[in-house]
C-alpha cells in the first residue's frame, strides 16, 4: 500500500491494541474536564445602563438613610481584594463569585421589606439572573469546582480564605454591617469580579 495508507493501518492498529489491553491514554487535565455545558456568562461582561442605574438607584436609597452604620463601625466591611490576582486559577473565581452572591441575595432579600423595598426589586431580579447563570458554571463538575469532603480539590491557599471570610462576616457582623458592605460593595462585584468571570481565562 501507499505510504500514507499504510501509517493510517498502523495507526489503527496500534489503537485497537491499546483498547483491548486498557491502556488508553489519560487526557491530560486540561481536557479532562470539558466546559461546562449551558454555561454562557460572556453576556455579563458588562450589564446595561438600565441596569446599573437601577444598582445606582438602590445604593443612592441605601446612603440617604437617616443612620447608615459607619465603614469604621464594622470590622469585616473592606471590600475583598479583586478576583482578577486574589485567585489566579480560573477554576475558581466563579466559585468566589457564586459565594458572595449568594451572601449578597441573601442580605438583600432581607431588606426588600424595608423602606428599600421598591428600589431593591429590579437589582434583586437582575442578581437572581446572574446567578442562575453562574450555577450553570460550577454546577456540572462539582468534583472540580465545588467543595467536596471526598473528591476533587479543596478550596485552598485565597479561595480557602476568600469563602472563609464571607462566612465568618454573615456570622458575626450585624446586620446593619452586612447591609453596608453589601451595598457599598455591589458596584465592585458588577464591573470587576463578574467582568472577570465572565471574561474566562481572558481576565488575567
Amino acid at each position: 500500500p501507499a505510504p500514507g495508507c499504510a501509517l493510517v493501518l498502523v495507526l489503527m492498529l496500534m489503537t485497537a491494541a491499546l483498547s483491548r489491553t486498557g491502556a488508553v491514554p489519560v487526557p491530560s487535565a486540561s481536557r479532562a474536564f470539558p466546559p461546562a455545558r449551558g454555561c454562557h456568562m460572556a453576556q455579563f461582561k458588562s450589564l446595561s445602563p438600565q441596569e446599573l442605574q437601577a444598582f445606582k438607584t438602590a445604593r443612592d436609597a441605601f446612603v440617604s438613610l437617616p443612620t447608615p452604620p459607619a465603614v469604621g463601625d464594622c470590622p469585616l466591611i473592606c471590600a475583598p481584594p479583586p478576583l482578577t490576582w486574589s485567585l489566579p486559577h480560573v477554576w475558581e473565581r466563579p466559585v468566589a463569585l457564586e459565594a458572595e452572591l449568594a451572601l449578597t441575595l441573601t442580605v438583600l432579600e432581607a431588606m426588600a421589606n424595608s423602606s428599600l423595598g421598591h428600589s431593591l426589586e429590579q437589582p434583586l431580579l437582575t442578581l437572581q439572573h446572574i446567578r442562575s447563570k453562574l450555577q450553570a458554571c460550577v454546577s456540572p463538575h462539582p468534583s472540580l469546582l465545588c467543595p467536596q469532603p471526598t473528591a476533587g480539590p479543596r478550596p485552598r491557599g485565597r479561595l480557602h480564605h476568600w469563602l472563609h471570610r464571607l462566612q465568618e462576616a454573615q456570622k458575626k457582623e450585624s446586620q446593619d454591617c452586612l447591609e453596608a458592605s453589601v451595598m457599598f460593595n455591589l458596584f465592585r462585584l458588577l464591573t470587576q469580579d463578574l467582568k472577570c468571570v465572565a471574561s474566562g481565562d481572558q481576565c488575567v
